[in-house]
């Protein structure tokens, strides 16, 4: 047996194809769900031997590697290899004191990355790795007790009935579970799994998702297993990593690499840093060999330049902002799995919502029942426990999923809403009338009294709510009864399809529309009788009888509208992406404010070819006008079916309504993905937020992926809330603007940095000498390393301004900022030379030796002097604040910090005294007028600094080539509207 374990997934040598073939047997679409029904209970013990292995162990095992081998890998990082050989430079060069401390900064740097990626590696190996003892259904019939690791695709697992940590993928055969999913979903409520349907069809876990278990879930309660079985019964269809939560470990452990611009241009613009350093590296070589210097000090004076071009501390220095940015975000109850996510946050253009529980409340209030028939609707009955005992209160009664987790009742809050509205009470019994049930439904004790006729029903088989079908049904049998009874609720055009056209009222479709437009959540309801209890989904929900419409309030949450108004003023655009009807998904825009009072609705209607038709595409207005001329404003609003159309048969009309949309309903879960990725194409960085399953998908397929959840982490999305509304959503931008612009301002400083100490050492090995090693730690610790750990510091602005931060640091504003600071420091250091030649009483340098041997000396403390006013100088104004930051004064110990720098330098200046200038082998310059004009010159280089980087200095500049580049690109466009 040939194989190989590619992140943690096996692929087998098939010699019939040629090829290692990627393990995946009973989770392939292929694999028919008549192979589980018919088959699970017949997997011998030989061929259980040969699937273990085929598929190994069924373990989720990340390995926790010993502190030697991380510390291996960590040293051979780019980074480290570039530090130790800039180290070992250092030491050769007898620069001990830097190379000391650098020395140690690394090894604690080292010691907390081993620290921290150990610490994450046990965490997550504890949380991966299950280990269990589960009893499984041998091929003979009996039961044997086993490791949940010796667990192979095919075996049959019984399920207890008071649950269990489940250990892998499985496929529910018999009985009922009640899962908690919240650690894979997000979902903060448990989710009732039914049995796989009988028959043929492929089977996809993704698909069937509300009859498969998935590993690393809860299974909280389990019943209905069959005869002697109080638990319920399912067969493996996964182990390992194959599994879902395989799959999301998988993705932890080897994530995606993040297509980000600013993280692309860092590359970048360390290449043309390494240009820079090769550039110096010729100079100084030459200078050197004239100097007569010996070839070793060559080498070394030449390879020094490099270290100081490309600062071994840059890819440390900018990831500070996004450490600070997600200790603040924790501190909101905001928790982030993918820190870089962070950044890209602050990019984000369009931001989609699911509907319920994420812009309105998850629980429904029951706002009345109207019965149906041939002869059309009855007046609305607010409360449906007054209806009269009938078809429509036992639908009302029993079409659901609630179940009674100790003697409480569980499930979706808008069914158990419903349930509570009718009185009836949710009893388990096992049995009832002779029939097996999963739970009782008995009518309130006043009903019971008054009304003897009034039965207690008994829900027999359950076919769960699917997104694809936009339904759920049940069956049910009353006491004695020998016939069944089935109930179907759902979407109410998905319901009426299913019933017989005489029975579904004339005034149905307007009717829908009026309490949609209302903002009302419209279920239908419908019954058909059958003789026989054990159905297929198939024979049930078909010529069925409509009873009549369930309208339930979804109330908009109060942060809903205002979150929206601050992001339209921030130009981000929000999408609302739902499951529900198209009228009632708009009338919930309009009340979070996503269409404005003053702005048009247009439904878009998209249907695909039929054997006497071509696909059409239409567009209509929400209300009579004809017109959107003298509107302010319109937006597009589709549903899943036309969607589905418009991607398969108007490609070509896709962009421009995806630019123009705002409301995407009755969207299925991979139609919310598929939206997530179009937008994409569309160079749109995308965001979602959602708070259940029907949203993993874009959760994870979004840029940035916002999960509403209890939970302190989940694996379905980077950022989890606990705070269950969308006022995360500002705070997520925000930050993530904070720490872009953060990271932006330390690149840029410590770019900066490496550019003035590059100038300040070519121009001392001009002048034949060199600058002092305590100089260099004053300057490297003192001022670069505390100022750039404390820069970061800096929170986010209260409010979002409508201009988003660039994400290239090949920009023009930046280049241009970078090159004009770079000329101006150039033009200062030159000036600063020619003054100490020119004013002061120069004593010209000893040209027969290089280096140490002629400090102390003018030039080199007139270039010390300068550089370290140039670095706090830099400090400022690369400290970009408005609009996305706070302003500087609010980062408190980076101003203290500032003036504490600017004065010491001053007083190295001014009057260092005898101690100062032995300790950093500074010239002792006399002249008190000199001292003061490089004071004054000092200042003048940050008066040209800080103007060029405000509004009227390059910005300026670059807005006004961007406004001409986009009045002439303007110029030749024309208004899509008309192309329809």
């Amino acid at each position: 047996l040939r194989y190989y374990l590619f992140e943690g997934r096996r692929y087998l040598w098939l010699d019939r194809k040629g090829a290692f073939i990627r393990v995946r047997y009973l989770k392939s679409k292929n694999r028919n769900k008549r192979d589980f029904t018919d088959g699970h209970c017949r997997v011998k013990l030989d061929v259980n031997s040969f699937r273990r292995r085929i598929y190994g162990p069924n373990l989720i095992d990340v390995p926790v590697k010993p502190y030697i081998k991380l510390l291996f890998e960590e040293v051979l990082n780019p980074f480290y290899v570039f530090q130790i050989f800039s180290i070992t430079l250092w030491m050769i060069d007898h620069y001990y004191y830097y190379a000391i401390c650098i020395f140690i900064i690394s090894i604690i740097s080292i010691s907390i990355s081993l620290y921290e990626t150990r610490k994450q590696s046990v965490t997550l190996h504890s949380m991966a790795r299950l280990v269990t003892n589960v009893t499984v259904r041998r091929n003979s019939g009996g039961e044997e007790c086993v490791s949940s690791v010796d667990l192979v695709p095919g075996d049959c697992l019984i399920i207890p009935q008071e649950g269990l940590l489940l250990p892998c993928d499985a496929a529910l055969l018999a009985g009922e579970c009640l899962v908690n999913e919240s650690m894979l979903t997000g979902e903060s409520v448990p989710v009732l799994k039914t049995p796989l349907p009988a028959g043929g069809g492929k089977y996809n876990s993704e698909t069937e998702r509300r009859h498969s278990l998935f590993c690393g879930t809860q299974l909280i309660q389990a019943k209905g297993g069959g005869p002697g079985h109080s638990g319920a019964l399912a067969v493996v269809t996964s182990t390992g990593f194959f599994t879902a939560k395989g799959s999301l470990i998988s993705s932890i452990l080897f994530p995606p690499p993040i297509n980000f611009r600013f993280y692309q241009d860092s590359v970048k613009f360390l290449l043309i840093l390494g240009c820079a350093a090769l550039i110096g590296t010729i100079y100084s070589f030459v200078i050197l060999l004239r100097a007569n210097v010996t070839w070793v000090e060559l080498v070394i004076r030449s390879l020094d330049i490099v270290t100081i071009a490309v600062p071994p501390a840059l890819p440390a220095a900018i990831t500070t902002g996004t450490i600070y940015a997600q200790r603040r975000l924790k501190k909101q109850g905001v928790f982030c799995i993918s820190p870089p996510r962070i950044n890209v946050c602050g990019k984000v253009s369009v931001f989609c919502f699911d509907k319920t529980g994420t812009l309105t409340e998850e629980g429904l209030d029951v706002w009345g029942v109207m019965e149906g028939g041939p002869a059309g609707f009855s007046e609305l009955v607010p409360e449906p426990r007054q209806l009269q005992p009938g078809p429509m209160l036992s639908g009302l009664a029993c079409c659901h999923t609630v179940t009674l987790l100790h003697d409480q009742p569980i499930g979706d809050p808008l069914e158990l809403k419903m349930v509570e509205s009718t009185g009836d009470r949710n009893v388990v019994n096992a049995e009832f009338g002779g029939h097996k049930v999963l739970s009782v439904m008995r009518p309130p004790t006043h009903q019971i009294q008054t009304q003897v006729s009034v039965p207690a029903l008994a829900i027999v088989q359950r076919f769960p709510f699917s997104s694809a079908l936009q339904r759920m049904s049940v069956v049910t049998v009353s006491s004695g009864g020998r016939s069944a009874f089935a109930f179907i609720k759902g979407s109410p055009e998905m319901v009426a399809s299913l019933c017989r056209a005489e029975t579904v009222p004339a005034q149905f479709s307007s009717e829908l529309r009026n309490f949609a437009s209302e903002g009302l959540r419209v279920l239908a309801l419908a019954a058909v009788s059958f003789s026989c209890v054990s159905l297929h989904r198939g024979d049930v929900e078909k010529d069925m009888q409509f009873l009549g419409l369930l309208l339930m309030k979804n109330l908009a949450k109060p942060e809903s509208a205002k979150v929206i108004k601050i992001l339209r003023l921030a130009h981000l655009r929000s999408v609302m992406v739902t499951g529900d009807n198209i009228l009632t998904a708009v009338n919930v825009a309009k009340i979070c404010g996503m269409v404005g009072s003053d702005e048009k609705v247009i439904f878009v209607n998209a249907t695909p070819p039929t054997a006497r038709s071509m696909p059409t595409l239409r567009f209509s207005l929400e209300d009579t006008q004809s017109s959107v001329e003298g509107s302010f404003g319109y937006h597009l609003a589709i549903n899943g079916k036309s969607f589905a159309a418009l991607c398969d048969y108007f490609p070509e009309h896709l962009p421009k309504v995806l630019m123009r949309a705002t409301v995407f309903a009755r969207m299925a879960p991979d139609q919310k993905t598929q939206l997530v990725k179009e937008l994409q194409k569309l160079n749109y960085r995308v965001g979602m937020c959602g708070d259940g399953a029907n949203d993993c998908g874009a959760l994870r397929a979004a840029d940035v992926g916002v999960s509403l959840s209890e939970a302190e982490a989940s694996v379905a999305s980077p950022f989890t809330s606990k705070t269950e509304n969308i006022s995360c959503v500002p705070l997520l931008i925000r930050e993530g603007r904070c720490s872009l612009v953060t990271s932006f301002s330390l690149f840029r400083f410590m770019a900066m940095y490496s550019l003035i100490q590059f100038c300040s050492v070519l121009i001392v090995y001009t002048m034949k000498t060199e600058i002092a090693d305590l100089q260099f730690l004053f300057c490297d610790i003192c001022l670069v390393t505390v100022l750039a750990i404390v820069m970061g510091r800096g929170g986010p602005s209260n409010e979002l301004h409508p201009c988003r931060p660039p994400a290239s640091l090949l920009a023009l504003p930046v280049l241009g900022s970078l090159f004009l600071h770079t000329c101006t420091i150039i033009l200062v250091d030159t000036v600063n030379l020619t003054l100490s030649v020119v004013l002061c009483r120069y004593i010209p340098l000893n040209s027969t030796v290089f280096g140490t041997a002629n400090l102390p000396n003018m030039e080199d403390t007139t270039v010390f002097d300068m550089s370290g006013f140039q670095y706090i100088i830099m400090a400022v104004v690369v400290t970009k604040s408005y609009p996305h930051k706070k302003p500087l004064f609010y980062n408190v110990i980076f101003l203290c910090l500032l003036f504490i720098l600017f004065g010491v330098m001053t007083w190295l200046v001014v009057y260092p005294g005898h101690i100062a200038c032995r300790i950093f082998n500074l010239y002792n310059i006399t002249d008190m007028n000199f001292k003061l004009l490089l004071v004054a010159l000092a200042a003048l280089n940050f008066l040209i600094c800080f103007f060029s980087v405000t509004d009227v200095g390059i910005p300026c500049c670059s807005l006004k080539f961007n406004i001409k580049v986009i009045l002439r690109r303007q110029g030749s466009c024309i208004d899509w509207r008309h192309d329809f």
